[in-house]
């Protein structure tokens, strides 16, 4: 990076402005400003208001222009500055996970209002939910800062993935109990609620996973076909963890076929099963779930009107 001196903030303002208006609308690039300068040097948009002024100095300078390179190569804002919000919780983000969608704070919301609803305080508050495919840990560890008695398993075949949740789990106070486990092997179950209750731990061997019951399992899981490409915005695309994303056009519900199967031997009676889905295929996974003998079902759309969420009941 080469060296720019005496560089105030309304003229790194400018430079934003400037280097990324053939990219982004005006007020995106804005926002990306406002983010970084908070994130970088701690000053709300009133102190850039006060002081447009004030002087960069030369390595954080360095940190802004390097920025404006990542953003000038559709990198996503939460992938450079390393973190996000979701469900008022911080979560740190980097290329290994997915960057969480406030779709998924709808799917967590349903699940939440559900258990208060299914279990009012003058029943016994414990649960056990198992959230497969955690990503970050966004879902598990929003349950688990919401449900403070429940016990959480957070499954995941990204060690990477499971990395980042880790952390996350610490810098939200909660324990989570991580596996590392790809859901697709079948001859290899969950088992020992005791022998994992530890709280927050490095992983789970695959080999002591036999069977344990949950009162609640979650999913949102890769759904998105590969035909469907070319509705992904390209920062997505180029940026987000393909593995987390995408499925075979052929097979598009092979995890809800995975996990549901799971679920039938490993729920609860009173139990709760909650996916998010493809837009696309809300019909196509209600009839899967059908053919697997469950019968209570229910298909709710998202804000924007879209098939997004399933939840199945015992």
């Amino acid at each position: 990076m080469k060296f720019v001196p005496n560089m105030t903030i309304q003229e790194l303002k400018s430079t934003f402005l400037k280097d990324l208006a053939q990219l982004y609308p005006k007020e995106e690039i804005q926002s990306f400003f406002n983010l970084l300068i908070s994130f970088k040097l701690k000053l709300t948009r009133a102190d850039i208001a006060l002081n447009p002024n004030q002087i960069i100095l030369q390595k954080d300078l360095d940190f802004f222009l390097n920025a404006i390179a990542d953003l000038y190569k559709e990198k996503p804002i939460q992938y450079i500055i390393g973190e996000t919000e979701f469900y008022g919780l911080p979560f740190k983000v980097n290329k290994n996970v997915l960057i969480p969608r406030s779709e998924t704070e709808e799917l967590v919301t349903w699940i939440l209002n559900e258990t208060k609803k299914k279990r009012p305080k003058t029943q016994d508050p414990r649960l056990t939910i198992l959230d497969i495919g955690t990503g970050n840990g966004c879902i598990a560890i929003s349950l688990a800062k919401n449900l403070p008695d429940a016990t959480v398993f957070a499954l995941d075949i990204s060690k990477g993935a499971l990395k980042i949740a880790q952390q996350n789990a610490k810098l939200n106070s909660v324990d989570i109990n991580f596996v590392e486990q790809n859901i697709l092997n079948t001859n290899v179950m969950l088992s020992g609620v005791e022998a994992f209750r530890t709280g927050l731990v490095e992983s789970y061997e695959s080999e002591k996973l036999l069977s344990l019951k949950f009162d609640i399992i979650v999913s949102n899981p890769p759904y998105v076909r590969e035909l469907e490409k070319k509705e992904i915005q390209n920062n997505v695309l180029e940026n987000e963890p393909h593995i987390a994303l995408f499925v075979d056009d052929n097979n598009p519900l092979l995890f809800y076929d995975k996990i549901a199967n799971f679920a039938k031997k490993n729920l609860n009676k009173s139990g709760q099963l909650y996916f998010e889905i493809n837009q696309y295929l809300g019909k196509e996974a209600v009839e899967l779930l059908k053919q697997k003998g469950f019968t209570d079902i229910e298909l709710r759309k998202d804000i924007l009107g879209n098939d997004r969420m399933i939840k199945v009941s015992f």
